[in-house]
């Protein structure tokens, strides 16, 4: 539930101007979550979701920019679980699943439409990805590694 609930938060977040806990209250709602003020809180902190100045001269939550994990971030917690290694070079990034899994997990990577990753082919227990840049490859993988740790 709160990895369903977390993915809908970034997908609202990244897809609307959401300005208040509120609102984002609100939409979840809509969307079929029970929630809290309190809950609400506490995913906007374990997401690190920050809040810049819009050109409007609003506030809006936005996905940090450092977070370069992009869709592995967003990827469910059983997605996640299924990777058993992930390296880079360049701009291409080998990821190794549990075998049958690295389609399941290409196929949550794509859905995320990070705008870095120009694709992905998942096989049996392989997936190749390819990003825009080196950095953004870097950036996949650190932000892997990150969530690896903190799931431990």
């Amino acid at each position: 539930m709160k990895s369903a609930r977390h993915e809908a938060i970034l997908r609202l977040v990244s897809e609307q101007s959401i300005q208040t806990q509120d609102e984002l209250i609100e939409r979840l709602r809509e969307l079929g979550f029970s929630v809290t003020q309190a809950t609400v809180s506490r995913d906007i902190r374990e997401l690190k979701l920050t809040k810049i100045l819009t050109s409007q001269g609003t506030y809006r939550y936005v996905i940090p920019a450092g977070a370069g994990a992009g869709a592995i971030t967003k990827i469910n917690e059983t997605l996640l679980g299924a990777i058993t290694n992930i390296d880079y070079a360049n701009n291409i990034i080998v990821v190794t699943t549990y075998p049958g899994m690295a389609q399941a997990v290409a196929a949550g990577i794509d859905a995320e439409k990070t705008p870095d990753i120009l694709g992905c082919v998942g096989g049996d227990d392989t997936i190749i990805i390819v990003t825009r840049t080196e950095e953004a490859a870097r950036n996949f993988c650190h932000g892997y590694r990150e969530q690896k740790l903190r799931a431990l």
